[in-house]
């Protein structure tokens, strides 16, 4: 089963990487899913859990995001209580208050503690970048 599952996680990474968010999000829940039911994989849900999440922020959908952190916390209960969850509801909040400052910070604390791959970084980027050309274009507006 773990070998299965890590062939999955490359396709849904590559499909993250890629831009392919829906057809990752799919993946990392379905593998979310297969692990609960695992005693020696289920410590690794949280962690598919923030992928897919993280997948969500690129779509740029806040009610998307939303959705998801509600079906993920169906999935999981426990997973309301962990860092991973906050920080995916922080940059949420951040996304839709529109504000930059407070998404970096909130990257910067969790990546004091815990460290992203780099691919992960790399969307986390794109989802900055995005948000940074939507208050701009907001401005000019004004």
């Amino acid at each position: 089963a773990t070998s299965v599952i890590q062939c999955k996680q490359k396709v849904a990474q590559l499909s993250a990487q890629l831009q392919q968010y829906q057809n990752a999000i799919k993946i990392y829940e379905d593998i979310a899913q297969q692990s609960l039911n695992n005693n020696l994989l289920k410590y690794g849900v949280r962690g598919y859990l923030l992928n897919s999440g993280l997948c969500e922020l690129c779509k740029g959908d806040i009610v998307a995001i939303t959705n998801a952190l509600e079906r993920y916390q169906d999935l999981d209960p426990t997973f309301s209580r962990t860092r991973e969850y906050k920080f995916l509801a922080d940059l949420a909040a951040s996304i839709d208050n529109e504000d930059v400052a407070s998404f970096t910070q909130v990257v910067k604390e969790f990546e004091s503690i815990t460290h992203l791959e780099s691919w992960k970084s790399t969307l986390l980027a794109r989802v900055k970048d995005a948000l940074e050309a939507k208050v701009m274009e907001e401005d000019d507006l004004t």
